[in-house]
């Protein structure tokens, strides 16, 4: 079984404070042009995206250098809705993470740097959130320093809270991106 955890991407598309909006213009017509094709303008993390390193580390790897293996791989949710303000450590279990994508259902809440920081000392593979974002500046910087891609708005975390799957989320090869939008899935079998 495969989960779509994209949220669609078009004009009504939420975006961060300051990003630009998605627009999605008609540019050929079958009728006209004997084809049919739209023109978009967004910004690299608009939707359902992963950050890259270069998002936030100067000099860090852009969305084209990262090795594809970081965007799939053996994935669980955490469900940490009930708590108040970031995350925190003890919210989440203490093992279980190194090579692992851990994606984060938290009804808006944001990461705390304790827990960017045990993650990375766990070893694991990527992180994710239904969040728009993942963490503040320092949570970013912890992630994406250790070459950590960071999933943001993924949609349907529900259906997979407790269980194992493979999570897949290539982007798009941007030369020089900070980010890409992902079409996100989940192959639970």
């Amino acid at each position: 079984m495969i989960i779509d955890l994209s949220l669609p991407l078009g004009e009504e598309t939420p975006t961060y404070p300051g990003d630009p909006a998605v627009k999605i213009r008609p540019w050929a017509f079958i009728e006209r042009d004997g084809y049919y094709m739209n023109a978009l303008k967004l910004g690299e993390h608009s939707g359902t995206h992963v950050d890259a390193p270069a998002h936030f580390i100067p000099g860090g790897k852009t969305v084209d250098e990262m090795p594809l293996e970081r965007f799939i791989g053996d994935a669980f949710v955490l469900d940490v809705r009930s708590g108040v303000g970031g995350v925190k450590l003890d919210e989440i279990p203490d093992s279980g993470y190194y090579d692992k994508i851990v994606l984060f259902f938290t009804g808006g809440r944001e990461l705390s740097p304790e827990v960017a920081l045990f993650l990375v000392a766990q070893g694991v593979k990527a992180v994710g959130t239904d969040a728009m974002s993942i963490g503040g500046e320092t949570v970013h910087t912890i992630l994406l320093t250790a070459e950590v891609p960071v999933f943001e708005n993924l949609a349907n975390l529900e259906k997979l809270v407790g269980k194992t799957f493979t999570f897949i989320a290539f982007p798009l090869k941007i030369e020089g991106g900070s980010g890409s939008p992902v079409r996100a899935v989940a192959v639970v079998e």
